[in-house]
């Protein structure tokens, strides 16, 4: 898993080719904001998007009717795999 900065400044140095900075400025006055809120905000809603899409488990309708049933309903233990747990728990 990736790990965050350790740095405590919150200064973020980028360098940003002209013509894409131009760009974002035009975007940041449309919306009529500095260019540093309209980045941090993109750059947070995009973060946030990639959060959710790590942490989360989409399921489908029937899935989820599948996962409450076994949760409901447990199967008989696999004697193959209960060894294999047994094999390697400490002694």
């Amino acid at each position: 898993m990736p790990r965050a900065s350790l740095k405590t400044s919150p200064r973020f140095a980028m360098e940003i080719p002209p013509p894409q900075k131009a760009r974002l400025m035009r975007a940041a006055a449309l919306e009529h904001t500095t260019l540093k809120d309209f980045l941090l905000r993109a750059a947070l809603g995009a973060a946030e998007t990639v959060i959710d899409k790590a942490e989360r488990i989409a399921l489908s309708e029937r899935d989820t009717q599948i996962v409450l049933d076994l949760l409901d309903n447990p199967r008989d233990a696999n004697p193959h795999m209960v060894a294999v747990l047994k094999a390697r728990l400490p002694a």
